[in-house]
C-alpha cells in the first residue's frame, strides 16, 4: 500500500512511485504513435479525414466512462472489505489475547497464542497462494500433518481443541469456552471473507466487455482528433488513454486486494500489529519493529 504525503505539484507531475503510469506506458506510447500517424497521413490526404464525426466518439466516451466507474466502485468495494476482514482478524485475536488471562497453565496460553500469530501468517500466505505452513512454522507448536490442507483453520482447530480440554477438566468455566470460541468462530469469518474475495473475481464477460470497448475507443479515438485538432490531438488522446488505461490498471490491481502489488493491503504490516500485541501480551520485552513504508510503499 501507497503510504504518501500529501502531494505537491512536483509530486503530482514527476512521481512515479505509486503511480499506474509504469504498467500503461507501452500502450498509452502505442495510442501516442498511431496518433502521431494519423495525424501525418491527414496532413498528406486531408479529404479521407472531412468525412469522420467525433459525435459518436462523445457518446460512446460518456457510455464507457459510466461503465468505468462502476466497475472501480466494485474493485475498490473488494479492497475495502478486505482490509474490514483484516480489521476483524486484529481485533478478535485482540479480544481472545484478553480473554485468555483465566488459562492458569502459563505454557499452554504461550502455545495458543503463538499459533493465533501462526494462523495470521498462514493466512496471509493463504491469500497470497504461498506456503501456508513455512509462513507460519515458526509459530507453531506441531507438524504440518496436524493442521492438514487447510492450515490456517487447522491451526483454528487445533487452539479450540487445546482451551476445550481445560473446559472439560474444570479449569475454566463454560461461559469462558464460549466467549474464546466465539473469538474462533469470528476469526474463521474474516477467514471466509477473505477467501470469497480471493476466489470470486469479477465476472469475466463484464471485464471482456470493459477491456475490448475501452481498447475499441482509443484506437479509434485519434481518427476523429486528426482533422479539427491537428498535431495536438496525439497529446489529446495520449491524456485520454492515459486516463482510461489507467483507471482500467488500477481496477485489476484493487480487484485481488491481497497480493504483492503497491496498492495491495499491507498484510506484513497489519500481520506484524498482531505479532506485537501478543507478544507484549505474553511479557516479551524486545518486541519485533513496526513495519514501515520502504520508499512510500508499506508491504
Amino acid at each position: 500500500m501507497i503510504v504518501h504525503p500529501k502531494p505537491n505539484l512536483t509530486n503530482i507531475l514527476f512521481s512515479l512511485k505509486g503511480s499506474i503510469a509504469k504498467r500503461i506506458a507501452k500502450r498509452s506510447f502505442m495510442i501516442t504513435a498511431l496518433a502521431s500517424l494519423i495525424v501525418l497521413v491527414e496532413g498528406m490526404l486531408p479529404t479521407f479525414f472531412t468525412h469522420v464525426n467525433a459525435t459518436p466518439f462523445t457518446l460512446l466516451g460518456i457510455s464507457l466512462s459510466i461503465f468505468m466507474s462502476f466497475r472501480n466502485n466494485a474493485c475498490y468495494s473488494r479492497w475495502w472489505e478486505g482490509r474490514q476482514a483484516w480489521g476483524h482478524v486484529i481485533t478478535e485475536v485482540r479480544s481472545f489475547t484478553r480473554a485468555s488471562e483465566v488459562i492458569d497453565d502459563e505454557a499452554l496460553r504461550t502455545s495458543l497464542l503463538k499459533e493465533l500469530c501462526g494462523f495470521t501468517h498462514a493466512l496471509a500466505a493463504r491469500l497470497r497462494n504461498e506456503d501456508e505452513y513455512q509462513a507460519a512454522k515458526d509459530w507453531l507448536s506441531q507438524g504440518a500433518e496436524t493442521y492438514g490442507h487447510n492450515v490456517s483453520d487447522g491451526i483454528l482447530r487445533h487452539i479450540s481443541r487445546g482451551y476445550s480440554k481445560l473446559a472439560k477438566a474444570g479449569s475454566i468455566s463454560e461461559w469462558r469456552y464460549v466467549m474464546l470460541e466465539e473469538r474462533l468462530q469470528r476469526l474463521s469469518e474474516a477467514q471466509a471473507t477473505c477467501e470469497r474475495i480471493k476466489s470470486t473475481p469479477l465476472p469475466f464477460p463484464y471485464t471482456l466487455l470493459f477491456h475490448r470497448t475501452n481498447y475499441i475507443f482509443c484506437l479509434l479515438l485519434p481518427f476523429a482528433m486528426a482533422e479539427p485538432l491537428g498535431w495536438i490531438a496525439p497529446i489529446f488522446t495520449t491524456i485520454v488513454s492515459y486516463t482510461f488505461f489507467g483507471l482500467d490498471a488500477i481496477g485489476d490491481e484493487l480487484e485481488d486486494p491481497f497480493g504483492r502489488d503497491e496498492n495491495d493491503l499491507p498484510m506484513d504490516a497489519l500481520v506484524r500489529i498482531i505479532e506485537r500485541d501478543v507478544l507484549d501480551a505474553l511479557n516479551v520485552a524486545e518486541l519485533p519493529p513496526i513495519l514501515q513504508p520502504v520508499d512510500y510503499v508499506l508491504n
